[in-house]
């Protein structure tokens, strides 16, 4: 995920003026963090579908830190529980480790609506529904793209974010499993960034001086990409190494202008929290959902960087 935002308060916060408890009920978005772009793009996402849970309800957005702090995300979405909210949007860090805590909710009857990342199989039936990038599809989107301008000879290195957390699983699953198929490239890695855009541009300096034949490389989401898009241009690899980047904020779009990044597979992340406070009014309203959605994902390049297929994915 995606850019550091110095000067934001990591822990529970409230980013609508109206507060929870100046309102009957409370609808609680949980991300995976507040400390970025990514995640703040959900957030204008889910505002703007405000209107649909009628009056008498009141939005909150909360994050931890940082990716990583799954403990802290847990005790969110615990204490959204104890506080009987009406309804939470989350965007789990971890499939497991989320599950006791959306039970809870479920044996509250209250309702969760995902988006972004999946849950283990043991908690499918306490949430109501997924929504959500296919990142299987976009994993393979995003291979076949670097097969296309690199071949199918030669070495590649992934460099990942989290391991474990859904999305990771089906992204960087999706990616592997399309290289694998359809040629014969050598993989180095996958390398785990944390989400933390610093980590990944060491680890990607490292890749690239331990691989000087390194053909090409992918930055699996959004902090990710950044720091592997700033390491090719400080050791000079930058067009020399073929690499496609995750998500679509400003740093990866100068990426992509520049051809540091051959392309960038973008989320529609304002859809995911549009789309997840609309579902969870439905569900409050007690009106049928579906279990998923596809949220989409756009691959964008130079040729198409300006044209509305990318703007209205880009942030």
């Amino acid at each position: 995920m995606r850019k550091i935002v110095p000067g934001i308060v990591a822990s529970v916060i409230a980013l609508w003026a109206c507060s929870a408890q100046a309102a009957d009920k409370e609808i609680a978005v949980i991300v995976k963090t507040v400390n970025s772009t990514f995640w703040q793009n959900v957030q204008k996402g889910a505002e703007a579908a405000k209107s649909d849970l009628g009056s008498g309800y009141a939005l909150t957005f909360q994050g931890p830190a940082s990716e990583s702090a799954i403990a802290d995300q847990v005790n969110m979405v615990e204490n959204a529980v104890n506080r009987k909210v009406a309804g939470i949007v989350l965007a789990p860090s971890d499939p497991d480790a989320l599950v006791p805590a959306i039970k809870k909710a479920w044996e509250s009857k209250i309702p969760v609506v995902l988006i972004d990342s999946q849950i283990a199989d043991s908690g499918k039936q306490y949430y109501q529904s997924f929504l959500a990038t296919d990142n299987q599809k976009a994993g393979e989107l995003s291979a076949k793209a670097l097969i296309d301008r690199i071949g199918t000879t030669g070495k590649i290195a992934i460099m990942s974010y989290v391991a474990g957390s859904g999305s990771e699983i089906g992204r960087v699953g999706g990616f592997t499993k399309y290289i694998k198929d359809h040629s014969k490239l050598e993989i180095v890695g996958p390398f785990y960034s944390q989400s933390q855009m610093a980590t990944a541009l060491n680890q990607t300096t490292d890749v690239l001086a331990s691989n000087p034949d390194l053909k090409g490389i992918f930055g699996a989401n959004e902090p990710t990409a950044i720091g592997m898009g700033r390491a090719l241009v400080q050791t000079g690899k930058a067009g020399r190494v073929v690499a496609i980047g995750f998500d679509g904020n400003q740093d990866l779009q100068s990426f992509v202008r520049d051809g540091t990044l051959a392309a960038i597979a973008v989320q529609g992340s304002f859809q995911m929290g549009k789309l997840g406070v609309e579902t969870i009014a439905k569900v409050v309203k007690g009106e049928k959902v579906e279990k998923f959605l596809d949220t989409g994902v756009v691959l964008v390049t130079k040729e198409n960087l300006e044209q509305p297929e990318a703007k209205n994915v880009l942030y």
